[in-house]
């Protein structure tokens, strides 16, 4: 059964002791950061922080911070039984006459069962502030020394498509200028960017609803990388096996979990800017101040007993990674579905999600490896890998030290290593220009003699089976 909301994964949490409570007052100003910085390095348990200087809010913080968290918050024993899920449900059953649209039919009903529901009230509304609404109530944290100011890093940001009413939820920081004001750092790339470009050409003031702290299926859905015009409150009730249920705002014609913490009202002006940043970023440096646009708050609402859910991003590894890593997992079999000749998929914490991927393949055919890596470059969000790894199918990618030595001893530089240009990501701080840049593939398979290569390729060290099981036999007897 899925989460009711944030509270019920916080017990779930505490009843596994996953979670401890820190009664000393804390400040958001940089200690909550050195602290969950420290229990995130030493895969450290999620944090709730009862007494916060300046206000009278708690913060929940790190709660997705391990593999173990992130299997809880979707309610599975295993990421990759997510993955299953997806590719059953696209699975290309086509049917012919009455009884194969009957067979179609449960597949049909049970997408049906995860759309999204209206209601009339929530839990997000016990407190309604439309007079002077501030955001100085709220323990909102500066993350790092160098960064512009203090910063929203858990918010899901919601909008529409002006022209075709679709509607958008990602995950977006947002600085706070004062109590009324924040930035809204949607990057170029990103459905939000794209909301707000639509609604500057039609000239014309852009609704925004921001909620923070919902069910974790819900906050998990607004970092997902979902194909154009999918409805993410959709994909929520998809994960969470239940619809989400949405109430509309009170301000502006938005709807936005009922079952929130907190929700901002509010509306971006066309062309107004401000400067936003630096911010310490996932990258683990600071990414550069910059223009962007400009969040004014109408209404605030939220609980009585609010709970102010925050996230920290900095060197790996911190709790942004094991969202990425559930993505990683999730979404393999979409991969799968457009190069069935990919095996698996490992996007290293270290290399941040969107600077190092690594791939195996079942390769059966000259040149395939750099295929896969054109195709990748040309899906979503993998446009923005700067690197790609292309190893044969028996290889474990999820182990670095066996990729490396892969590399090391497979590839001819020369010949194995292809460079193309392309966009890369807002964050990337190497390349001359932003937004684009060169990016790599490296193809470590197995050389063929269709593909040139003459030499006798030679085989891997192995002991022989019957050796292997004398030893394993007498290993007791050995003593060691």
């Amino acid at each position: 059964m899925a989460y009711k909301d944030l509270r019920y994964f916080i017990k779930v949490l505490e009843e596994k002791n996953l979670l401890k409570r820190i009664y000393v007052e804390v400040d958001p100003i940089l200690e909550i950061t050195e602290i969950t910085d420290r229990v995130s390095k030493e895969n450290g348990p999620a944090l709730f922080f009862e007494n916060v200087k300046g206000s009278n809010l708690p913060v929940l913080i790190n709660a997705f911070g391990s593999q173990e968290r992130m299997r809880l918050a979707l309610e599975t024993d295993s990421l990759d039984d997510v993955g299953a899920r997806i590719d059953e449900l696209l699975a290309p059953d086509i049917p012919t006459g009455f009884f194969g649209k009957l067979k179609a039919l449960p597949k049909l009903l049970d997408i049906s069962s995860f759309i999204p529901k209206t209601v009339k009230k929530g839990a997000c509304k016990e407190v309604i502030i439309k007079d002077n609404p501030s955001l100085d109530i709220f323990p909102v944290l500066k993350c790092w020394p160098d960064d512009g100011g203090r910063f929203i890093t858990l918010p899901m940001v919601f909008t529409k498509d002006p022209e075709t009413g679709d509607k958008n939820c990602g995950m977006y920081r947002m600085q706070v200028y004062d109590g009324a004001t924040t930035g809204m750092h949607w990057h170029v790339h990103k459905h939000g960017a794209s909301h707000y470009r639509g609604n500057v050409r039609l000239g014309q003031r852009m609704e925004v609803a921001v909620a923070i702290g919902s069910d974790p299926a819900v906050i998990y859905a607004a970092t997902a990388p979902l194909p154009d015009n999918l409805d993410e409150m959709l994909f929520a009730g998809f994960l969470r096996r239940e619809p989400v249920e949405l109430v509309k705002c009170e301000t502006i014609d938005i709807e936005v979990p009922a079952n929130s913490e907190i929700v901002l009202e509010g509306y971006v002006n066309p062309h107004e800017a401000s400067v936003e940043g630096p911010f310490g970023d996932h990258t683990g440096y600071y990414s550069l101040a910059d223009e962007y646009p400009v969040f004014h708050i109408t209404c605030i609402t939220h609980r009585k007993d609010a709970i102010y859910p925050t996230t920290i991003v900095g060197k790996p590894p911190m709790e942004d990674c094991y969202l990425g890593k559930a993505t990683e997992r999730i979404f393999l079999p979409l991969l799968k579905m457009q190069l069935p000749e990919i095996v698996d998929m490992n996007l290293p914490l270290e290399g941040i999600f969107h600077n190092l991927a690594i791939v195996s393949i079942r390769k059966e055919y000259p040149g395939q490896a750099k295929k896969v890596m054109h195709a990748l470059w040309g899906m979503g969000q993998m446009m923005f890998t700067k690197i790609i790894v292309v190893v044969d199918e028996h290889v474990d990618i999820q182990n670095l030290s066996e990729v490396l030595w892969k590399v090391g001893n497979n590839i001819a530089p020369k010949r194995d290593i292809t460079f193309v240009e392309g966009p890369l990501d807002v964050l990337d701080h190497a390349s001359s220009l932003a937004n684009l840049g060169s990016k790599m593939g490296i193809d470590a398979t197995k050389r063929w003699k269709e593909e040139g290569f003459e030499r006798e390729w030679p085989e891997e060290i192995k002991m022989s089976e019957d050796i292997k099981a004398l030893v394993e036999s007498k290993w007791e007897d050995y003593g060691l």
